[in-house]
């Protein structure tokens, strides 16, 4: 029985006339039930039973009511006020019998809220049989959370929490209870008999898992088979794969098999990498539509603990495809911030998730750029709208949080709006997002919303666990004890954040119609280029709590509250910039502009005009490569004064925290190469404890500045000050014990890291409200390339020294960026270095004690005048100005400059000829053509004549005559003038055209004529070469100019030049005037540049006000640092070699080269051929490289070399391999007796590591006095090639190499065809070797002709020793030869080895006699190779042959004997198993050595690869560059590696590879001896297992299922198994125990892989476990293939001996001169 009581509505809406009359009305499965109605009431009480008889049957739990309640009309249909769905879910699950509904939402017909809500009380008496449905994924306590997303006004309950019910119905949950009706059909069609199935997981990524420097890899496993995906790192790696699990099964039972998730941290070794895991059963799958999931996030979580909470989400796709199936279609969305993550979540059992709200406020945003066109505007005007051009932006604020999206208003027509509004998130937490997005969008009436900028509130920064505080005490014994609730424990609190401003970084802000290139950056993918405005909000969260409106308005309180977080301060910023280089094309004149935030912006109307750009300047090639700006003493200076809130006390602490962490690691770097060079325990103790003593001294002695009485106070600074300070004082512990504990110094490197990347995340301060400071390269007007350099970086502090950002006031070295590179850096636009200091204006006197040299500021203007008949002067002026700026667009005048306020003129005006403008074209270079461009006209089908322009430059611009150009001085001319016919031309070197009004010349040219065209030109070239100057001839030249400092220019443009030419028709000049302070000295005067310098601005001639903004701009002062004298460097670049270079070339090599470019120089190493692993040797030597600056600052703070690694190309362009930056050694004093230390330095391509380069530079302070000081110039190998000096180049060795090439194993197939002929090829310091071809792999895998030989100059210091390179060639038809595996070796120390000691591993042992001439009748066990399976598997010993079980020759024993002592007794005896082994140690017979591990695990065996090594080969890097390479087979083989005598009259020494066994394929015969098994994985309901075992060999499979041992998990098989095959095609013997099944399939308990080939081959083989005594009869028969008489012959045979001699009748032995005697050894024990 199912009774509704209908209790009462509230807020029911009124009528227009009068109120309604409410009857409610209950359906319950197509039967309806009405109440009585109600006259004229808005909150009606009915307090009526409606009951519905259920007939008997249950109530499922896709049940549901519908509650409509009308107006009654007592004429006509009555009139519909609203509805609600009420689930009876979880009253069909049987544990409540009765569902309170207070205050369910009514909604109209089409799903919203009318305002009304209801009151019900439903019961239910379940009949008498029903039970509730286990199989129900959504019935009762789900292990499903089948939640649609939200819809309506609340948040729907997860299934089995109680909570409010009868929230509508989502679409996803109706169509889930449709579902449920369909499920029971899908299973029933399939015809329970087994079929076939494929189940297919697609893991697409991971994300928040828990841990540092994880390399995450997941495990799948289904039915038995387990695929795992690549490695790949970080805590959200990106998969992306594929797995197919083919299965023949039942559907009953595959229904019930489990899929495991599993993701395991690969870089962990030890038994706790696993990270998380999650299982689904197949069946749930199975019943989903199309019996798929499609894109769902999985939580997991620990296993043995599911209270655990989250430990990372997983995000896959599953399909189960039975036979007949098509599988569904998987659509991969773009956007996965849309994806509604919670609705998309599975939990495992267990796991409940908990409703929170995040509330954001969301005051108000500024300085938002321009986003709509003034066209429209102007459209507006027309209509009486007024003109705002500022303003042109309608923005409104867009926040999402796992898939939920919530909006404020739209403010129209401001760039800074006010919304104050509250957002309520609704979601649940744990939550699979880390991050809320706020997106500012602009809106739009006609097209789409404009995205103008995105920032991130990220939890896991606002938020803390508590967890971190607790780990680390975890494993601590003394564990610090808080004292409960004293709020010193309360280290967790949930997300926070503000009242804070962010700021919204992407796209330059200037305004254009046409559509944005880089949109992309303002939804906030990719580093935003540009500052687009910031806005105020503060977040708080509250937990089981609902919000009633998802947006409100913020109280007036809150309002005013947020009032104190404004208040806004005044910061200076100044940068002057010493350098700009490796510019890489010019073109343009260039200059540079700083902004933080708006101010500074040149091209920004809305804020005031600052002294923010450089100077325009053209490049000069560096005579090598780059360009660069020829600033010489005189360094341009910006000065920008801005305003934000001073939030010093965050920066501080953000500061000091990095300052510590930059300590550390390069203390760490410090430790890592000692390692690497393995330097003595001592040196790296004393390494270890500086780093120590110096992290907690810097702990101790930094504290974190206190937050009593600071400004801008949140909860979240208090909140984070607590975990930074508790984190702190873990880190200063842990460091004392590890101090005064740890026993093995580099164990405890993982634990440093561990605290550098700890202090790194503390360091991260989420509130900054000071938005970057951006370093803008424009060329011409275009902006190029950009930086971001975070504010608190350059940040000057009161605090302390240590607060004061890392670069504040000191020189760096930043490399600019393309926007939105796609090449991630593969080309650098330019290297600055730049000097920087930004502080609070209260603070800028400080300022001085950071500046160098002196600063001027001056006005200018440009003087301009054209040529008309010959005379020069102002009439002939087209559209410029007498007087104007640089560009020549700003009219300007003498009278009208004012200075700024606080500053006076010093001196008059003077003419300043500019010298940056006018560097020539051949600036730099050494060689240089001259070149004109001859041309001719006719009209169509007439004769060529000479054209009006008769010779022009290459666009088309009048030139001079060749005959006019004269030979500038230090230049000689090469040759005459010839024209250019290397080109697309005629053999007369003529191109044509047509010319196209309104153009004067055509636009393209071609190299045939054609009757129409009416144009032509050719072009003349005439090459110089720069003479050898006499020494100050430069200087001569530059002050040769026009004597009133006119510059001269065909045309009005930038092309400048200094003397006059005919073809001139316009000059310039510039006038200068200074200006000084009124009243302050020292360099922060130039803070007080704020404004232009005053234009002219005549209103007849400007039409607007808009243009005088435009003008109020351009005309800043300029402002320059000028240092009075120069230094003299010498700078050597010494490079000796790199290795593991990205391979460029198909035939898996490059060329490599490198550019090593310092400041304004640049140089180039020879190139080399096919080669990863260069070796150069060069030392590049740069003489006088000037540079302006106190030489102390340059010691402190060098310039950086920078290399660059190119594949030279002899068709092509060359591609860059990567860069790598050095930092020179400098020395002051040339005397100093220090020398460099080659290091191996990182090589960065696309910001991934590409190999490592040995490298050092030295920078010698060059003085006055005389060159002698200089260190000796090294040796030349050839022509200007200087070799790396002895000192510091490495010592080497001639050393031998040698190579045992034994054979390949397991080659995968390499494009699709498998590899059939291969050859090895081994590299070493330059060396190259091949060995014979295998002509058939599947016939005989290993090289015919095995030792291989390469003598190779190797240094003694085994950190510079190259590495060996294996590549394996497959000889395939015409003449292909791909590599297809490689491998490369890095450390050659383990096979180092003294060539004049025979050891026994160096002789291969008796082994090889023994192939060659056993001697058959001794042979108890026809093949010795059984011998070494039989340890491998029990880890027992030769002695060990199982008589009593395998062997029926054990009958003649005497039964007493044979009760009392067998082989079992042996063994027990031999594990110390005193009750089982009876008399048998009393008798003292010998007893085996049981190793507790596999033999290769023991350590005298070394791993069994005494005779060779197996080295995996890998194929290059795979396309998508993740961590896991693929493994494409192995390569069996060893080196050894000694020195070679130095003197070549010296025998060499013996070669180490010998006697080798035949390599080609045996048969062998293998007897495995299967003792017992240990702790088996219980694999049966009852914790026990059915054990078997299986063998598989090459193709053979054995087992002995019909044998298998019931009910153990410690099964003593005791069996032995035999098998043949061929070494070494059948290498791999697999042994497996499984689990008998009667019914289901065997499950696989596990299984072991033995190497039989490393058995056969290795020395220790057969004497494993020869036993002490010699018997012929009885359990401890002597078993060996060799009598111990001949395996002493052997010995002596391969020591070089004499042979054994026994004498007195085998009573005495003599052996190596020494006498044995059978009495010594005591009697001989007959059995």
């Amino acid at each position: 029985m199912l009774r509704v009581v209908v209790e009462s509505a509230k807020g029911l809406p009124k009528k227009k006339v009068g109120s309604p009359d409410p009857i409610a009305s209950v359906i319950f499965k197509d039967e309806k039930k009405k109440t009585k109605s109600i006259d004229s009431e808005l909150n009606p009480e009915w307090n009526e039973v409606l009951e519905f008889d259920l007939n008997g049957t249950p109530l499922d739990s896709s049940s549901y009511i519908d509650v409509i309640v009308k107006d009654y009309e007592t004429i006509g249909k009555d009139k519909f006020l609203g509805s609600t769905k009420i689930s009876l879910r979880e009253l069909s699950s049987g544990q409540v019998r009765s569902l309170p509904s207070r205050n369910v939402p009514l909604v109209n017909e089409s799903g919203q809220n009318i305002g009304a809500t209801i009151n019900l009380v439903i019961g239910y008496d379940p009949p008498a049989n029903a039970i509730p449905n286990p199989n129900d994924p959504q019935a009762g306590d789900s292990t499903v959370d089948a939640d649609g997303g939200v819809e309506g006004d609340g948040p729907l309950p997860a299934g089995g929490q109680t909570g409010v019910s009868g929230a509508p119905l989502t679409p996803g949950q109706a169509g889930g209870l449709r579902r449920q009706v369909a499920r029971a059909q899908n299973r029933h069609r399939l015809v329970n008999k087994p079929q076939d199935f494929q189940i297919r997981v697609r893991i697409i990524e991971a994300r928040q898992l828990s841990g540092n420097n994880v390399k995450p890899v997941v495990k799948v496993s289904v039915c038995g088979q387990t695929h795992r995906t690549r490695i790949k790192r970080g805590n959200n790696p990106f998969f992306d794969e594929m797995f197919f699990y083919n299965v023949h099964m039942l559907p009953s039972d595959l229904f019930d098999n489990h899929i495991s998730f599993r993701v395991y941290n690969s870089y962990s070794l030890r038994a706790d990498s696993l990270m998380g895991e999650f299982k689904l059963d197949i069946g749930y799958v199975y019943d989903e539509p199309a019996h798929c999931v499609l894109r769902k996030w999985l939580l997991l979580n620990d296993p043995d603990d599911s209270s655990s909470g989250a430990k990372g989400y997983l995000k896959v796709s599953l399909f189960v495809v039975g036979t007949g199936d098509e599988p569904p279609v998987e659509k991969r969305e773009p956007n996965d911030d849309q994806d509604d993550i919670e609705s998309n979540l599975l939990l495992p059992a267990g796991v409940t998730l908990r409703w929170a709200t995040l509330s954001l406020k969301v005051f108000r945003a500024e300085d938002v750029p321009q986003m709509d066109d003034a066209f429209v505007q102007t459209m507006k005007e027309i209509f009486g709208g007024e003109e705002n051009k500022k303003n042109l932006v309608d923005p409104f604020l867009e926040a999402r949080f796992a898939g939920k999206k919530i909006c404020t208003q739209i403010i129209e027509k401001n760039a800074n709006p006010e919304w104050n509004q509250l957002l309520n998130l609704q979601v649940k937490f744990p939550s699979m997002c880390e991050r809320i997005k706020l997106t500012v969008f602009d809106w739009d009436r006609v097209t789409g919303n404009d995205a103008i900028g995105t920032t991130y509130l990220n939890l896991a920064k606002i938020a803390s666990s508590g967890g971190e505080i607790e780990e680390e005490h975890a494993g601590n014994e003394e564990m610090t004890s808080f004292e409960a609730n004293t709020g010193q424990a309360e280290v967790g609190f949930l997300p926070v954040f503000g009242p804070c401003y962010v700021n919204l970084y992407g796209s330059p802000r200037e305004f254009t119609g046409l559509p944005d290139p880089y949109e992309d950056l303002n939804f906030g993918k990719g580093e935003g280029v540009a500052y687009r405005g910031r806005v105020l909000v503060e977040l708080s969260t509250k937990l089981e709590e609902k919000a009633d409106k998802m947006v409100e308005s913020i109280p007036s309180d809150d309002i005013l509250v947020a009032q104190k977080y404004q208040r806004r301060r005044k910061f200076c910023l100044c940068a002057v910039f010493h350098s700009a280089s490796m510019i890489q094309d010019p073109g343009e004149p260039i200059q540079f502009e700083v902004s933080i935030g708006n101010y500074g912006n040149k091209l920004d109307t809305t804020c005031k005009p600052l002294a923010s750009t450089t100077q325009y300047s053209c490049a000069v090639f560096d005579g090598n490569h780059y360009y660069y700006l020829p600033w010489a003493g005189t360094k341009p200076v910006v000065v920008v004064t801005s305003f934000w809130e001073d939030i010093s006390h965050r920066m501080d602490t953000s500061n000091i925290i990095l300052y510590i962490t930059h300590r550390l690691q390069s203390n760490l770097e410090a430790f890592k190469t000692g390692i690497l060079a393995k330097v003595s325990d001592n040196q790296l103790a004393e390494v270890w404890l500086k780093l120590l003593t110096q992290l907690i001294e810097d702990l101790e002695s930094f504290p974190m500045p206190e937050l009593e009485g600071r400004a801008n106070l949140t909860s979240l600074d208090i909140q984070l000050k607590k975990l930074r300070d508790n984190s702190l004082t873990n880190i200063k512990d842990g460091a004392r014990r590890m101090r005064e504990e740890a026993r093995e110094i580099r164990e405890t490197m993982p634990d440093i890291e561990a605290w550098a990347d700890k202090l790194q995340v503390l360091a991260e301060e989420p509130q900054n409200s000071l938005p970057d400071v951006i370093v803008w390269m424009l060329r011409g007007e275009k902006r190029v390339a950009y930086g971001r350099i975070p504010a608190n970086q350059v940040l000057y502090s009161t605090y302390s020294e240590q607060a004061c950002g890392q670069q504040c006031g000191k020189t760096q070295t930043i490399f600019l960026k393309y926007p939105m590179d796609k090449n991630k850096g593969l080309k650098v636009p330019v290297q600055v270095r730049l000097n920087m200091w930004l502080g609070l204006s209260a603070h800028e006197k400080k300022f001085n004690s950071f500046s160098e040299g002196t600063f001027s500021v001056f006005a200018e203007l440009y003087e301009n005048q054209a040529q008309v008949f010959g005379k020069w002067g102002t009439t002939g002026l087209v559209g410029r100005h007498k007087f104007s700026d640089v560009t020549g667009k700003l009219k300007l005048k003498k009278e009208y400059f004012m200075p700024p306020r606080g500053w006076e003129w010093e001196g008059e005006w003077f003419i300043d000829p500019e010298k940056a403008l006018l560097t020539e074209a051949d600036a730099g270079h050494t060689e240089f053509m001259d070149e004109v461009f001859q041309n001719e006209a006719r009209f169509p089908g007439g004769e060529w004549k000479g054209a009006s322009e008769p010779f022009t430059d290459v666009n088309g611009e009048k030139s001079r005559n060749p005959a006019e150009f004269e030979c500038p001085p230090g230049w000689m001319w090469e040759d005459e003038w010839n024209v250019d016919d290397n080109r697309a031309v005629d053999d007369q070197g003529w191109e044509y055209g047509v010319t196209i009004p309104p153009d004067d010349k055509p636009r393209s040219w071609v190299p045939t004529e054609k009757v129409y065209h009416v144009h032509r030109r050719r072009r003349l070239v005439r090459p110089r070469k720069r003479a050898a100057l006499p020494a100050g001839g430069a200087t001569e030249r530059q002050d040769r100019g026009d004597p009133e400092g006119w510059e001269f220019s065909s045309l009005i443009g930038w092309k400048f030049h200094r003397k006059e030419r005919s073809s001139d028709t316009f000059r310039r000049r510039r006038w200068r005037r200074k200006m000084a302070p009124e009243d302050r000295m020292g360099a922060s005067a130039i803070f007080q540049l704020e404004g232009a310098l005053g234009v002219d601005t005549d209103t007849n001639e400007k039409g607007s006000k808009a243009d005088t903004t435009k003008m109020f701009g351009a005309n800043t002062p300029t402002v320059f640092c000028s240092y009075d004298r120069s230094y003299l460097y010498h700078l050597r670049v010494y490079i000796y070699q790199a290795r593991n270079l990205t391979s460029m070339d198909k035939d898996s090599f490059s060329d490599p080269y490198a550019h090593v470019s310092f400041l304004h120089v640049s140089k180039t190493t020879e190139k080399l051929r096919a080669t990863l692993n260069p070796t150069w040797d060069q030392t590049l030597i740069f003489n006088d490289v000037e540079i302006y600056g106190d030489p102390q600052n340059i010691a402190h703070l060098p310039p950086d070399v920078v290399l660059e690694f190119y594949d030279h190309d002899q068709v092509g362009k060359d591609e860059l391999l990567g860069r790598s930056v050095c930092v020179p050694m400098v020395k002051l004093n040339p005397g100093i007796d220090q020398t460099p230390k080659l290091l191996w330095h990182p090589i960065i391509q696309k910001g991934h590591k590409a190999g490592e380069a040995l490298v050092a530079a030295e920078l010698i302070l060059n003085d006055k006095s005389g060159e002698t000081d200089l260190p000796l110039v090294p040796p030349k190998r050839s022509e200007n090639l200087y070799m790396v000096p002895q000192g510091i180049r490495p010592v080497v060795q001639l050393t031998a190499v040698e190579i045992l090439a034994w054979g390949l194993r397991n080659m995968k197939p390499y494009q699709l065809a498998s590899v059939s002929s291969p050859s090895l090829v081994v590299e070493c310091g330059g060396q190259r070797v091949e060995s014979a071809v295998i002509k058939n792999m599947k016939k005989s895998p290993n090289f015919p002709s095995s030792v291989l030989f390469i003598k190779v100059l190797l240094p003694k210091d085994e950190m510079y020793t190259p590495p060996i390179v294996l590549k394996v060639i497959d000889h395939r038809p015409f003449g292909r030869k791909p590599v297809v595996g490689q491998c490369t070796i890095t450390s050659l120390e383990e096979f180092r080895c003294d060539p004049y000691v025979i050891t026994a591993e160096g002789a291969m042992s008796s082994k090889m006699a023994l192939m060659m001439a056993s001697p058959s009748k001794y042979v108890a066990i026809n093949m010795e190779e059984s011998r070494p399976l039989l340890e491998a598997q029990f880890m027992y010993s030769m002695s060990t042959a199982v008589n009593k079980l395998a062997s029926p020759t054990s009958h003649f024993q005497a039964e007493k004997e044979k009760e009392t002592v067998d082989w079992w007794s042996k063994f027990y005896a031999s594990i110390g198993d005193q009750q089982k082994c009876g008399p048998y140690l009393k008798k003292g017979y010998d007893t085996l050595k049981v190793y507790d591990c596999e033999l290769e695990n023991v350590p005298e065996f070394k791993g069994l690869t005494d005779f060779c090594n197996t080295f995996k080969l890998q194929r290059g890097k795979n396309e998508n560059g993740d961590e896991d390479p693929t493994m494409v087979g192995e390569l069996k083989g060893s080196f050894k590696v000694y020195p070679l005598p130095d003197d070549p009259g010296v025998a060499p020494p013996p070669r180490q590879f010998r006697e080798l066994p035949d390599s080609g394929p045996q048969e062998c015969l293998v007897r495995i001896y299967v003792v017992r098994a240990i702790d088996l994985q219980p694999k049966d309901n009852n914790g026990r297992c059915d054990p078997y075992i299986k063998i598989s060999l090459g193709r053979k499979t054995i087992d002995n299922r019909d044998d298998y041992l019931p009910n153990t998990t410690n099964p003593v098989f005791g069996r032995m198994f035999e098998m043949t095959c061929f070494l070494p095609q059948d290498k791999d013997l697999k042994i497996s125990v499984f689990d008998y099944d009667l019914l289901s399939s065997d499950e696989k308990v596990g299984e072991t892989v033995i190497d039989l080939e490393n058995r056969f081959l290795s020395r220790y083989n057969s004497y494993c476990g020869h036993p002490q005594t010699y018997c012929i009869s009885g359990i401890n028969q002597w078993r060996d293939q060799l009598k111990p008489s001949q395996i002493l012959e052997n010995l002596a045979r391969m020591k070089g001996l004499s042979k054994p001699r026994s004498e007195d009748n085998g009573a005495s032995l003599t052996f190596n001169g020494k006498e044995y005697t059978l009495a010594e050894f005591g009697n001989v024990n007959h059995f």
